[in-house]
């Protein structure tokens, strides 16, 4: 696979995440995770530097990210004050591991607006992906969402 290819499958699948989460289509979400065996982690860059195993998100595998979107779409319905995101994601590096996985690192902004029609940024930080490169497509295999803050300014329902 050329140069092109790849990083053209990346930003493909960078933008299907990204789209995912702004039109809350969180099987959409799910479908950008390998079916074989994928993690998601969202972490706060402090307990990453202090070596801290405690995430604000962790789904250590396909079972439990499937979890995490039907915990938002089914049992927190309603329950929740609602909110719109805008990912936006600046792809930095990408790493040719084997012929099948890549490691991909980007940068990402997450904004928000509210019912109420406020927009303020939720969250800002690096993306760390392995992404798997079947024949054709590419799948996260694991996504690390490292936050640089510790806090946010309202609680997270849907994955950055």
């Amino acid at each position: 696979m050329g140069e092109l290819e790849l990083i053209s499958r990346v930003d493909a699948l960078q933008l299907r995440y990204a789209d995912a989460l702004d039109s809350k289509d969180m099987d959409a979400w799910v479908n950008c995770f390998d079916e074989q065996g994928a993690s998601y982690i969202c972490i706060a860059l402090e307990n990453v530097r202090d070596e801290l195993p405690l995430a604000l998100m962790m789904d250590d595998s396909i079972a439990r990210i499937r979890d995490r979107a039907k915990f938002v779409t089914k049992v927190w319905a309603g329950t929740f004050e609602d909110y719109t995101t805008r990912h936006f994601v600046q792809r930095l590096t990408v790493q040719p591991g084997t012929e099948t996985l890549v490691t991909v690192r980007s940068n990402f902004m997450v904004t928000y607006t509210t019912a109420a029609g406020s927009s303020e940024i939720l969250a800002t930080g690096q993306y760390l992906d392995e992404i798997g490169l079947p024949d054709s497509g590419a799948f996260f295999r694991s996504r690390r969402a490292v936050l640089d803050t510790v806090a946010t300014p309202r609680y997270l329902v849907y994955p950055i």
